[in-house]
């Protein structure tokens, strides 16, 4: 806790009078571009990634980089997809993998998650992207998080406001990315229509 606080003290110190303008800004503006759905993971920070400003992104962080197919009822990653879409009027929506994803090797290795149930039973809605990976051995990982993000990105689609606003049938359209963030090299690919991996930048 002691390295938070003190983090807290330097951003009051060294980083907001610097963006004091920016902050005030935001205090009564609140118009991100991109929705971005990422792992929980602590090494996978999105406004780190993407060189992001404060208010630029809006950030759903789940176990896996999971979106759970529309249900009615209450859900909050459902309202959060909702709110940036509809609400909001996000652009782009980025599901975003990435190496090493402890949810993706778990499925992959067939670990025992008795003793976790709610892990076992939040990662069932990998079930799809599981069944589609045919690799094995080492490269098994790799290609569960490739197919999770593909699969994510389609249980996105079952959403109605991201139907509605990918059919053109809102006020704001909005167009779907799928991400692999490779974390020691630091590389980012998306996944084109087909599922290959094309670089995002060099």
């Amino acid at each position: 806790m002691q390295d938070l606080t003190e983090g807290v003290a330097r951003f009051r110190r060294d980083v907001y009078p610097a963006r004091a303008e920016l902050f005030a800004r935001l205090a009564g503006t609140h118009r991100p571009t991109t929705l971005f759905i990422s792992c929980s993971d602590a090494r996978v920070v999105p406004e780190l990634i993407t060189q992001s400003e404060p208010g630029e992104l809006f950030v759903i962080r789940t176990a896996g980089n999971l979106v759970p197919a529309y249900t009615p009822g209450p859900d909050g990653v459902a309202a959060s997809i909702e709110y940036a879409v509809a609400v909001l009027g996000v652009s782009d929506i980025v599901v975003c993998g990435h190496s090493a994803c402890g949810a993706m090797t778990a499925l992959a290795e067939n670990h025992d998650l008795s003793g976790a149930p709610a892990i076992a039973g939040w990662l069932r809605h990998a079930d799809a992207s599981r069944a589609r990976t045919t690799a094995s051995g080492a490269e098994k990982v790799g290609a569960l998080v490739r197919e999770n993000v593909l699969a994510q990105l389609a249980n996105l689609a079952t959403h109605p406001s991201v139907a509605r606003a990918m059919a053109g049938n809102a006020d704001s359209t909005v167009t779907l990315h799928g991400w692999v963030y490779d974390i020691p090299t630091g590389t980012v690919e998306e996944l084109d229509a087909t599922g290959r991996p094309v670089p995002l930048a060099a």
